[in-house]
């Protein structure tokens, strides 16, 4: 597959601050790919996708050099409305992009920007409505309803748009365990029916991993580490070095590796059930164990 977004040597420094957020970065993302970038708090994840998506530099006073090309075209050529029908940004905060009175309005209202016939826009609520979930809120103000719900409303009103590269930026960092998996779960079930880029910046590893395609590790500006998701969680000494601790699952098999007792790659299991069934595998002898 050919890259869809391409870093070169880039580096990107805030105003008034002396060290760059970012350096020297050098990345690329497959079409179609759902990519998990992790790392500790301001490792200069969300520079990374605020770089994507025109924020940077056209929000934001700074220095910047290299390139970030979307799509193969340079970020800086972009019209900032062109780029926005070519990544969707669902920010950490929903309530910051919320516009409308209510969740249909804030839904349709992308939609209504882009010109779109209202034939267009109904087959598209037709699709979006139920994917995420939101239809007991559509009369309902955006600003009413609970954080995962925001969250699901946010991502609907961009996928409306149907652009061809999603940027999520921590998008469960203010829910509960529950939100956060209803979000993944819409995440999981656009992976099957829409084939976009996605990618996803987020701290909790235990949905995002079975998820993804490919992981990047930012740590202190730079990208120190980016694979496909099981060679990338083999560096697991590595990763930890770097303040990312993978699900406890993944720990689990890797200490038992570590004693001796688990020869094979470490499993990505999409929930606890399924690591208590490979642990039952290996016991009986089906992984070699003893």
């Amino acid at each position: 597959m050919s890259a869809v977004i391409k870093f070169e040597d880039y580096s990107w420094k805030y105003s008034r601050t002396k060290v760059p957020a970012l350096h020297d970065v050098n990345l690329e993302i497959e079409e179609g790919a759902i990519v998990g970038v992790i790392g500790p708090n301001t490792s200069g994840k969300t520079t990374l996708a605020y770089s994507i998506n025109g924020l940077i530099p056209n929000q934001y006073y700074g220095v910047r050099s290299g390139h970030v090309y979307v799509m193969g075209k340079e970020v800086k050529e972009y019209k900032q409305s062109e780029l926005c029908q070519k990544v969707g940004l669902v920010f950490s905060d929903p309530e910051a992009q919320f516009t409308a009175m209510t969740v249909e309005d804030e839904v349709v209202f992308g939609m209504e920007n882009l010109g779109l016939s209202i034939e267009e826009i109904k087959r598209r609520l037709e699709w979006v409505v139920p994917l995420t979930d939101i239809e007991p809120l559509m009369d309902k103000p955006p600003y009413e309803v609970s954080g995962g719900q925001k969250q699901r409303v946010a991502l609907a009103s961009v996928l409306a748009m149907q652009p061809p590269i999603m940027v999520l930026d921590e998008p469960t960092s203010m829910l509960d365990p529950v939100g956060r998996k209803r979000v993944f779960d819409v995440l999981g079930r656009l992976k099957q029916e829409y084939k976009s880029t996605i990618i996803v910046v987020e701290h909790s590893l235990e949905h995002l991993v079975p998820l993804s395609d490919h992981m990047v590790l930012v740590y202190n500006g730079q990208v120190l580490l980016a694979d496909e998701t099981t060679p990338f969680f083999e560096k697991m000494d590595f990763l930890m070095e770097h303040d990312v601790f993978p699900p406890g699952v993944m720990e689990f098999f890797f200490r038992l590796r570590l004693l001796g007792h688990y020869p094979d790659s470490l499993p990505l299991p999409k929930t606890l059930e399924e690591g208590t069934e490979r642990l039952r595998e290996m016991l009986a002898g089906g992984k070699d164990g003893r």
